[in-house]
């Protein structure tokens, strides 16, 4: 099978391409040099050329004098004026970047092309064709080298110095740059005419397959893709590199086009991955992408597709090719001489998949479980063994990714998420996921060393507290845990006692410490002697609304030996069921802490950064001054950070007999991070919204619930809400088993909510902030669904 002969003229194939570039021997060339721009020239060396003729000349010692080049007699010389212009905006843009320039001619004016584009190009007439040359001074380095070995950081330099020139021409434009090359993969449909010319039918039929996936997976995308004019061709063959790999000029804008960004990268890949075994190929192409994304990081969409991009052009590579020896435009050896390693790479891309192609050039494409929900949690529990908390609901979610109060599972399905706190701006906001991505490209280091971010933020947390409270000092951990534990540590060291006060299914955190101030997750609920716990008011059943028993908690550890050290305390009760607890019974348990010789830690992890809606933090509703106030969760949308806020006589005397330090607490990241959210919940006016969308949500519960039996229960504040199962209204009997079932039928509807208390009988209802009064009737609706649903309760 053989290429088409009418292609040759084919509109769809550039006429350059098409005509043969010109044929001047080195004796003409240093006659054309001489009379075009004085260049005395005693040799000319021909570095060949696809569509132009370019010659190294050199003086009778051998000493390199310029580069000419001496254009196809087809091109236009708009488009030669074109490449003169974007060198020397790039070369404006950014100085250090070594883009070959032209020469002004003898006799030209002005100081760039923009002045006097002829000033830059001079016509030469022969007896059978015209054509225009130009010189360029010459750049160090050498040329068509083999890429196979380039080392690692050579391949990490080439990536940046892609993203500097794509940077370079961001703001350049000619029109030009709207020219239809094949080599510019957006068009690479043009080339299915030259297919007939690859002889072998499987070959054939590979770049037959990659051209159709571009149409059926790129196509439709393309316009979602950053465009500019871009190099087109950034090859091992347009560049000159130093003897460590490192680009030291680029030398030939021959292909600008106007296109998409990620296009420059895709040539590159072809170029330096080509001839690498395997899944080398994919190690040196993901060394490039971070040199590339440590100047100019790649978007998601430009991510997933680059693999396609990258086989089709290693097809129009071949096409190209193989029609050129075809038509007799080169010799066959010289015009297919890549073609064996484009079809390795294109073979090797293909058999991997196309999704694998992108996770492993670093994107994470949306797909289906591979392995199945149930044998993706039997690997689970293999993996991580039986001590890891159980998974969320009968039949468990495998997540893809959530923007806002939306998450999305692997099949697509939508889940409005009414459970996850730690995102209180909502998954994925643009404004943390910028700061964490803009700080991690720049420093990412600990406070042993000055910086801004970590002090501003301490100020500003500080800031936010009521003046009362006499908080003045700020200690950044990574965890709500680990405030809990310094907290905690702080607390014994200042009181030199060794109790604590908790309620008795609180939950404060992981570590040995505060594990034993944690009874949820204790054996049996069962502190040890050093802990004591009592229950807060049940205002649902009217129970235990006196604070006898937190006296006789402390009562408690007086008898064994222990007096407190510290009473801590989530402000919105969230795992001893949501409660709301009236301010003046706070106030007296502080008062009788601070009277048995122990501190006051205001556990915010839960209740802070406006959960509440009335106030930025959970305990000012209170109206207490707290000795120390922990923050976690929350505090950086997701990024692991956490703080103690306390008074400085507190961290006086905690730092007279030991040092803290902690090696990832107060890292720009983070800090950045909790930046972002202080900065969102301002500019949004999250907290009257949380009021709103709160009330909104308790009072379409109650009414929707009114006839429903098994609700005993609606309570809260703000966004954080429970709505208690029970048996029925009359026994008020807690259904545990009802709330699992309520629980796992509204995750059938596509809403999220967890369980809670000491019975598990509570649903926890604790959305994200970004959650709003519009996003009520779909809770409610899942909910009263899901009660229509629920069998008969089980009775003992």
């Amino acid at each position: 099978m053989s290429a088409d002969r009418s292609v040759r003229s084919s509109p769809a194939i550039d006429a350059v391409l098409q005509a043969p570039p010109p044929a001047f021997s080195t004796d003409e060339a240093c006659v054309i040099a001489g009379q075009t721009y004085g260049i005395d020239a005693s040799t000319a060396l021909n570095l060949g050329s696809e569509r132009d003729q370019t010659f190294l000349l050199s003086d009778g010692a051998g000493a390199g004098l310029a580069v000419m080049k001496v254009s196809n007699p087809a091109e236009d010389p708009a488009t030669l004026d074109m490449e003169a212009l974007a060198a020397f905006h790039a070369h404006r843009a950014d100085p250090g970047l070594a883009v070959a320039r032209p020469r002004r001619a003898p006799g030209g004016s002005g100081t760039t092309p923009a002045d006097d584009p002829l000033g830059y190009r001079v016509r030469w007439e022969s007896a059978t064709a015209g054509c225009w040359v130009r010189a360029y001074d010459l750049l160090p380095g050498r040329s068509r080298f083999d890429p196979r070995g380039l080392a690692d950081p050579a391949l990490v330099a080439w990536g940046e110095t892609t993203a500097r020139l794509g940077l370079a021409l961001r703001g350049f434009i000619h029109a030009n740059a709207i020219r239809q090359l094949p080599w510019d993969v957006q068009h690479c449909p043009s080339v299915r005419p030259m297919l007939g010319a690859i002889r072998d039918a499987s070959s054939r039929s590979a770049v037959t397959a990659v051209l159709d996936r571009f149409e059926a997976a790129v196509a439709p995308r393309w316009s979602s893709l950053r465009a500019q004019v871009i190099h087109s061709d950034l090859t091992v063959d347009n560049v000159l590199a130093d003897h460590d790999g490192i680009v030291t000029g680029i030398i030939d804008l021959g292909d600008l086009s106007h296109s998409a960004l990620v296009v420059d990268v895709a040539s590159v890949l072809d170029s330096l991955a080509a001839g690498r075994p395997g899944d080398e190929m994919f190690r040196v192409a993901r060394l490039v992408l971070d040199g590339y994304q440590r100047v100019l990081p790649l978007e998601p969409v430009e991510l997933e597709l680059l693999g396609e991009l990258w086989a089709a052009r290693a097809a129009v590579g071949v096409a190209i090719g193989s029609w050129r020896a075809d038509v007799g435009l080169e010799e066959r050896a010289f015009a297919e001489r890549l073609n064996d390693t484009a079809l390795a790479m294109i073979d090797h891309i293909r058999s991997t998949g196309w999704e694998r192609t992108a996770e492993l050039l670093g994107a994470t494409p949306i797909r289906r479980s591979r392995s199945g929900g149930d044998r993706l949690a039997a690997r689970r529990a293999k993996v991580f063994g039986p001590a890891m908390e159980p998974l969320s609901y009968t039949e468990p979610i495998e997540m893809a990714h959530a923007s806002g109060v939306w998450m999305t599972d692997t099949t697509g399905r939508r889940y409005l998420d009414c459970y996850n706190n730690v995102v209180c701006l909502g998954h994925s906001h643009p404004r943390v996921t910028a700061a964490v991505a803009r700080q991690w490209r720049v420093l990412n280091t600990n406070m042993r060393y000055l910086h801004h971010a970590a002090i501003e933020l301490g100020e500003r947390l500080l800031a936010t507290c009521p003046a009362t409270a006499g908080l003045d000092t700020v200690l950044f951990v990574n965890s709500g845990s680990e405030a809990n534990d310094l907290a905690w540590r702080i607390a014994r060291h200042h009181t030199g006692n060794a109790g604590g006060l908790c309620t008795d299914f609180a939950y404060h955190g992981i570590t040995e410490a505060i594990a034993d101030l944690s009874p949820e997750t204790l054996p049996r609920a069962v502190p040890p002697p050093q802990v004591a716990t009592w229950t807060p008011p049940d205002t649902y059943r009217g129970r235990h609304l006196s604070v006898d028993g937190f006296a006789a908690a402390i009562k408690a550890l007086h008898s064994r030996g222990f007096a407190p050290a510290a009473a801590i305390l989530d402000g919105v009760l969230q795992s001893d069921g949501v409660h709301c607890l009236p301010p003046a019974y706070v106030q007296e348990l502080v008062r009788l802490t601070h009277r048995a010789g122990g501190l006051w830690i205001a556990d915010e992890v839960q209740g802070g950064h406006g959960r509440t809606g009335e106030a930025m933090w959970s305990f000012e509703r209170f109206g207490i001054a707290p000795d120390l106030v922990t923050l976690g969760k929350p505090m950086g949308n997701g990024q692991p950070v956490g703080a103690v806020l306390t008074r400085r006589e507190l961290v006086e005397r905690f730092a007279r007999d030991t040092v803290f330090f902690s090696t990832f607490g107060g890292n720009q990241v983070s800090m950045a991070a909790s930046h972002a959210v202080l900065d969102v919940l301002a500019d949004e006016r999250v907290l009257p919204r949380v009021v709103e969308a709160g009330g909104a949500l308790r009072h379409a519960t109650s009414s929707a619930t009114a006839g429903h039996d098994r609700v005993g229960h609606v309570r809260g504040m703000g966004l954080a809400n429970a709505v208690e199962i029970v048996t029925d209204r009359e026994s008020c009997r807690p259904d545990p088993a009802g709330a699992r079932a309520i629980k796992d039928g509204m995750r059938a509807r596509g809403v999220l909510v967890g369980t809670t208390g000491r019975s598990a009988n509570v649903l926890k209802v604790r959305p994200p902030l970004a959650f709003t009064a519009g996003n009520v009737a779909t809770f409610v609706q899942a909910l009263v669904a899901a009660l229509d649903d629920l069998p008969p309760p089980r009775l003992a």
